[in-house]
């Protein structure tokens, strides 16, 4: 018993040193190692601001051209979006928010399933033919709507209106534009952090770390 406590007190201070280490270099000043001409080329872009200004500390976009640093946008805003997709559909469950109705013809209501991982993975789990659901219309929408469709008056990297879907954005003058672009930019940069720390705080859960987070209180 005195082994396991030993060892679960030792895992919890890696993960804490390593969440540490993660948090301060997320928020560290920008790389000295990071390309004079990659800074130049891509300092005026979008999501370039304070306090950071520009950072690549992988050096991502060393030597590259402007088609390498739209494809990497493009996959930023969309990892973003998902996140936070991933974000609300955690923490709204645990703050009681369920959708009405049951979610299958046998009765079982939306609330009777259980939070995070174990929706999925575990004995009370969504069976397997829920899950194949969810699968095939996430890939129904990658491939017919989440898309950038040439031809079709998009106005930027990550714009999947495609000559059809509007809610009033062109009503917006190009301040606006911009602004709302650097708001859901920086609200998918959050939400990936947050749903990352969601994820790792279920798991330490296992070795006996059990947090009072905002919103949703104690994980369960």
């Amino acid at each position: 018993h005195i082994i396991l406590e030993t060892k679960k007190k030792s895992n919890m201070k890696f993960l804490a040193l390593a969440s540490l280490i993660a948090t301060a270099s997320a928020f560290a000043p920008s790389s000295q190692g990071a390309s004079k001409t990659a800074l130049k080329a891509f300092e005026g872009e979008l999501g370039v601001q304070p306090p950071l200004g520009f950072w690549d500390p992988m050096g991502l976009l060393n030597g590259a051209d402007e088609e390498r640093f739209d494809r990497l946008r493009y996959v930023e805003i969309k990892h973003g979006r998902i996140a936070q997709l991933a974000f609300l559909g955690n923490i709204l469950p645990r703050a009681g928010v369920y959708l009405p109705g049951n979610i299958d013809y046998s009765g079982h209501s939306f609330d009777s399933y259980p939070h995070g991982i174990a929706a999925i993975k575990g004995p009370d789990a969504i069976p397997f033919n829920g899950i194949g659901q969810i699968i095939c219309f996430i890939g129904f929408l990658e491939i017919a709507f989440m898309k950038d469709v040439p031809g079709t008056g998009n106005e930027f990297v990550g714009d999947f209106r495609n000559g059809w879907i509007d809610f009033g954005w062109d009503t917006f003058s190009e301040e606006e534009k911009v602004s709302k672009r650097a708001i859901e930019l920086n609200n998918g940069r959050a939400a990936q952090l947050g749903i990352l720390g969601l994820m790792v705080h279920e798991k330490i859960q296992e070795i006996g770390y059990d947090a009072d987070l905002p919103i949703i209180g104690h994980l369960s």
